[in-house]
C-alpha cells in the first residue's frame, strides 16, 4: 500500500474526529485504526459495529473474545491475535488458559465455549455455509439461532480489520507486544481438510 497511517498531524478533519473519539474510548490511537482511517467511513463503520457487537449482542465477554480470536486465527491476523489477546486478559478477563488454548491450536476443555470456537471455525471457513449437522451441533450445544446472527455479524467486523491489518503489514503496537502471535496457519490448513 502507498497510503500510510494517519496521525493528528496529517488528518483531515474528518479523520481527526475519529481519531480523537479513538484516543479517548483507548487512551492510545491504534496503528489499525490509523491505517483504517485513511477511508473515514470504513473505521467509522468498524467502530460503529464493534461497539454494537459488543453492547448488544448475545454472547457473553469472554464469549465474543472467543469468537474474535476464532476469527482472527483463521484469518491468520497477528495484530488482530495480540490485540485481542491482551483485551481478552485485561477487559474481558477471560481465563488465560482459554485465551491460550486458541492462540495454541489447543481444544477448549469447557463443552459449550469450545463448541462456539468451532462453530466459528467453521463459519470462516465454510463462507457461511455450514452443513445442517454443523448448526445442529451448535445449537444442541446451548447455543439459538440469534447467536449465529451474531457471529455472522462478527465476522463482518473482523474481516475488516484483518484485511486491513494483511494490506498494510500493521505493525502491533508496542501496548500490545506482550500478547504478540506466531500463527500457526500451516498446521490449520492441514487440520482444516478434514472439515470440508
Amino acid at each position: 500500500m502507498q497510503l500510510s497511517l494517519v496521525g493528528f498531524d496529517n488528518a483531515t478533519e474528518s479523520q481527526k474526529e475519529l481519531l480523537s473519539i479513538t484516543k479517548k474510548e483507548f487512551r492510545m490511537i491504534p496503528n489499525m485504526y490509523k491505517a483504517m482511517v485513511n477511508n473515514p467511513i470504513l473505521l467509522k463503520t468498524y467502530m460503529d459495529a464493534s461497539k454494537s457487537f459488543r453492547t448488544l449482542s448475545n454472547f457473553s465477554a469472554t464469549e465474543q473474545e472467543i469468537i474474535f480470536l476464532t476469527i482472527s486465527v483463521e484469518n491468520n491476523c497477528s495484530y488482530c491475535m495480540a490485540a485481542h489477546s491482551l483485551i481478552a486478559d485485561l477487559v474481558s478477563k477471560v481465563p488465560p488458559n482459554i485465551t491460550d488454548a486458541i492462540r495454541n491450536g489447543e481444544e477448549l476443555s469447557d463443552t459449550k465455549l469450545k463448541s462456539l470456537y468451532e462453530f466459528t471455525s467453521i463459519m470462516v471457513n465454510k463462507r457461511g455455509n455450514p452443513s445442517n449437522e454443523d448448526v445442529k451441533s451448535f445449537l444442541e450445544s446451548g447455543y439459538n439461532e440469534k447467536h449465529i446472527l451474531d457471529i455472522i455479524l462478527a465476522i463482518s467486523i473482523k474481516t475488516i480489520s484483518n484485511y486491513t491489518n494483511h494490506i498494510f503489514h500493521t505493525e502491533v503496537d508496542p501496548a500490545f507486544k506482550i500478547r504478540e502471535w506466531k500463527s500457526f496457519k500451516a498446521v490449520r490448513n492441514f487440520a482444516n481438510i478434514f472439515r470440508k
